[in-house]
């Protein structure tokens, strides 16, 4: 076996939903190549998320393989309420429209919304409804009623979807009631990462940090970037820089933003976390037709493919998993065009590493460098946090890197990285004897030639606190 061409360099996040609802589902999916399981707030009851939470760690112990949960929160996911009689309604191009919270819907031109916002909007600002098929501006404010204007015509029926591109939301409404529900059902959950919805600026991250902190949260944060403000050149960047993942979510982007800013904005955000050291997922209708059919389009392919070529860390399956017909066979068929892609043509990356941490960059650069000059099978990193692993993986080796934490955390949180593997491990030399272990398990294959070894080790210092110091070792595994 050659893990250089069997381990997935791009790694699958995969949302658990209704066709993923048991412990069998769940280990055949993670089987098949899933490295991480999203639970979708939105519709994620606190029930089925205990038995999700209890399935995936029961799986993972039994495949031998690290997975990563998140808890993606809704944020403020705006819709609209139930019209009256569950009706068609029809809207004609130059009718007024009225949006109001929670009123009851008498079949006129008030439409129910699930959210306040018109303490946010202002006169002059879009207003899209049903995944952005109609196009409302807003006349004026009355009250907690939104009044507007059809630009054109179309209908709608209950709950669907109400995007505000142009809306600044104040920061104090970013994480709704709901939100902070989830966040107390999650605190003392087993959950490795915290995704957040609808981020405008860099500052609304430290809002919900402040949050996370009232609650006794300590998860790394992946940002949801899927807003025109969030995308925006003055606070793309920012935004990057205070996250510890990015997410680019496709289908809200393109509703807020327009369809052919996507493109380009999945390239900067991923050209971004290679220059900050943070992790990217694409989301978003990567396999959509297989929801219901058991093969993916030739389009749906070449988009898997461009995400690695582009070197994101993962990418995403939502409604693929989640409710479609095909679960496994989606995973298995996104996992084998990554594979084939890895295999066949070269990553480069979108940005070249200037470091913002100068040691620990020098560190992770050299042992990228010693691995590629002397052709060894993989790289193995101690790491107490997972930041020397994400330092090296965003150099984009084409070996494999073995990260190994005596965290069973940190180990989880690796699976989402570029390239990378969790594994725990303990006692002084907790990485190489961690690596002879899986050696015996079979991890290498039953190849009895030596391998070699790039081994980044934590120095203990003369008092036995470890240092930020690392020592780089080129180590032969017999």
């Amino acid at each position: 076996m050659d893990i250089n061409t069997t381990i997935k360099r791009t790694k699958i996040l995969a949302t658990i939903g209704p066709a993923t609802n048991t412990p069998e589902i769940i280990e055949q999916i993670i089987r098949a190549g899933v490295n991480g399981a999203r639970l979708n707030f939105s519709h994620e009851a606190y029930d089925w998320a205990d038995n999700h939470i209890a399935w995936i760690r029961e799986a993972s112990a039994k495949v031998g393989r690290h997975v990563a949960i998140v808890q993606d929160l809704q944020g403020p996911k705006i819709r609209l309420g139930q019209l009256k009689d569950d009706m068609k309604y029809e809207i004609h191009d130059g009718d007024e429209i009225g949006l109001t919270e929670g009123i009851e819907h008498d079949g006129g031109n008030n439409l129910p919304s699930q959210f306040d916002f018109s303490p946010d909007v202002h006169e002059g600002e879009a207003i899209y409804l049903f995944d952005g098929e109609i196009k409302l501006i807003v006349e004026r404010v009355e009250g907690k009623t939104v009044w507007t204007r059809a630009k054109n015509a179309g209908w709608v029926i209950s709950r669907k979807s109400i995007n505000l591109p142009d809306t600044n939301f104040d920061q104090g409404r970013i994480l709704t009631d709901k939100d902070l529900e989830d966040l107390k059902f999650g605190a003392d959950k087993d959950i490795d990462y915290l995704a957040v919805s609808f981020i405008h600026k860099a500052s609304d991250l430290d809002y919900i940090r402040e949050k996370c902190r009232e609650f006794g949260i300590d998860r790394p944060l992946i940002t949801k970037l899927e807003t025109k403000l969030g995308a925006s050149p003055e606070n793309l960047e920012d935004i990057v820089k205070n996250s510890d993942g990015v997410m680019v979510a496709r289908g809200d982007l393109a509703t807020e933003a327009g369809a052919e800013v996507v493109p380009v904005v999945e390239r900067k955000i991923i050209e971004l976390c290679q220059k900050h050291c943070k992790f990217s997922i694409v989301a978003t209708q990567m396999m959509a037709s297989m929801v219901d059919n058991p093969q993916p389009t030739r389009a749906e392919v070449s988009d898997v493919a461009t995400a690695a070529v582009l070197g994101a860390d993962c990418v995403m399956l939502s409604d693929e998993t989640a409710m479609g017909q095909y679960p496994v066979e989606t995973v298995e068929a996104m996992k084998n065009v990554l594979l084939y892609t890895q295999n066949h043509l070269p990553v480069h990356p979108l940005y070249v590493r200037e470091g913002s941490d100068q040691m620990r960059d020098a560190v992770a650069e050299s042992a990228v460098m010693m691995a590629q000059q002397a052709k060894a099978h993989a790289i193995v990193v101690e790491t107490t946090t997972g930041r020397m692993a994400r330092n090296i993986v965003i150099h984009r080796p084409e070996i494999p890197v073995l990260a190994v934490s005596q965290s069973q955390r940190v180990a989880n949180q690796m699976a989402l990285l570029y390239n990378t593997l969790g594994f725990t491990g303990d006692g002084d030399d907790y990485g190489w004897t961690t690596v002879q272990k899986i050696r015996e398990a079979g991890f290498f294959g039953d190849t009895t030639e030596h391998l070699k070894l790039v081994v980044v080790r934590r120095v203990p210092s003369d008092n036995g606190e470890a240092k930020i110091a690392n020592t780089i070792q080129l180590r032969p595994l017999e």
